[in-house]
């Protein structure tokens, strides 16, 4: 497959050959499922917690006698049935994280790289370099190529200070080393822009995770 190869300008250059083979429809897909399943399950805090009987502050005698006063048995202020009382089967503090093995992360990794190239949303510029932090710069890029809406941009190493700090303070703009990319920023994301030595490093990830 050819993608159209753009300067930073927005000019077209030419096109670029991908140097890996993108899944064909039909496979991959529960793997996508599984991995986005996961992914959101991972960033879940699972911090809420309530009150058991047990965890709510107070005496524990008896709120009245048990006869003779007309009233409905008590043995607990801190009865469920009492406001203030504690919680029955409530949530409390867990682990939402799903177990996705490495092949099924790979899988997974190439079959939405796969997706979105055939959707027509994956650009790839030669670089994406800035002498100084330009946030405005930046945005001009982004015009400059066409690119509407949410955008994941692809770069080939950290390292790259100038454009994290122009990157940082875009809301509808997320920026991933090529290493580190995933699924799920693949596929939240209306276009992809990459860096052609993004491209090349990802393909590399690519080959490693069929190798295995």
């Amino acid at each position: 497959m050819k993608l159209t190869l753009k300067k930073q300008s927005g000019s077209d250059v030419g096109q670029i050959d991908l140097n890996c083979a993108l899944i064909e429809d039909g496979r991959g897909t529960q793997a996508v499922h599984d991995d986005i399943v996961a992914f959101r399950a991972a960033n879940r805090s699972g911090t809420a917690c309530t009150k058991t009987m047990g965890d709510v502050a107070g005496t524990g005698k008896k709120p009245w006698r048990q006869k003779g006063t007309g009233r409905a048995r008590a043995g607990s202020f801190a009865s469920p049935l009492w406001r203030g009382g504690g919680v029955v089967f409530g949530p409390k503090p867990r682990d939402y994280s799903k177990k996705v093995n490495r092949q099924t992360k790979s899988l997974a990794l190439v079959k939405s790289f796969s997706e979105r190239c055939k959707s027509g949303d994956v650009l790839v510029v030669e670089e994406l370099t800035y002498s100084s932090p330009s946030t405005k710069a930046l945005l001009k890029t982004l015009q400059a190529l066409g690119v509407d809406g949410t955008v994941l941009l692809v770069a080939d190493g950290q390292n790259d200070q100038n454009l994290y700090l122009s990157a940082r303070n875009i809301p509808h703009v997320d920026l991933f080393d090529a290493s580190a990319v995933n699924s799920y920023a693949l596929l939240r994301n209306d276009k992809i822009v990459i860096t052609k030595s993004a491209l090349a490093r990802l393909e590399t990830r690519f080959k490693e995770a069929k190798s295995e």
